[in-house]
């Protein structure tokens, strides 16, 4: 059985962090796969910055375009709005019977986990991994038997810095995968 990572988030635009994020994790873990999840809307977010889903798409298809082990996710594209993780997770579960999914989250996602919709049932049907994040608290689910720490750089990179950057018109140079930069400058997104 084939264990596959749900990397989930808006990657509006994806960065250095996020990829560095998942191979740290990709190689520390007994993760075959990695898969970025691109959520049309987070629940949780305001969406005034957010680009099209298909662009947002189309940058971490770009962005991981060599690496054999990373794949890119549609799937809640065509699912209801907004979309909840434990609808994708279910629903990726009945459709893959033969994969393990685990969810990869930050330090921060785990402390607003009881947030989350369902979330007794996320952390009964699948582990999670979690990489540390600045300024995060602890949550006492980090004692939770589905739960597991990666030990990974931490990373003070953020695609709002990285959108200031580029509405100021300064260089987004090895923040970006140059793929991506390119996208964004052809498109004149956060001009």
């Amino acid at each position: 059985m084939k264990k596959v990572g749900l990397y989930f988030g808006s990657f509006n635009p994806i960065h250095v962090g996020h990829l560095i994020i998942a191979q740290t994790i990709l190689e520390q873990s007994d993760l075959t796969e990695i898969w970025f999840v691109v959520s049309p809307h987070n629940p949780l977010k305001k969406s005034s910055t957010l680009l099209h889903e298909f662009d947002r798409y189309e940058m971490v298809r770009l962005a991981i375009h060599d690496n054999f082990s990373f794949r890119v996710s549609d799937i809640e594209f065509s699912m209801p709005k907004p979309s909840y993780t434990i609808d994708t997770l279910t629903y990726l579960q009945d459709k893959h019977p033969n994969q393990e999914f685990v969810l990869i989250i930050g330090e921060d996602n785990l402390d607003q986990l009881p947030n989350w919709k369902n979330h007794e049932q996320i952390l009964n049907n699948f582990s999670l991994y979690v990489y540390p994040r600045f300024g995060a608290k602890t949550s006492e689910l980090i004692k939770h038997s589905k739960v597991k720490v990666f030990e990974a750089p931490l990373l003070a990179i953020s695609a709002t810095y990285i959108r200031k950057l580029i509405n100021q018109q300064r260089s987004v140079k090895y923040l970006l995968p140059k793929e991506v930069e390119e996208y964004i400058v052809a498109k004149k997104f956060w001009i």
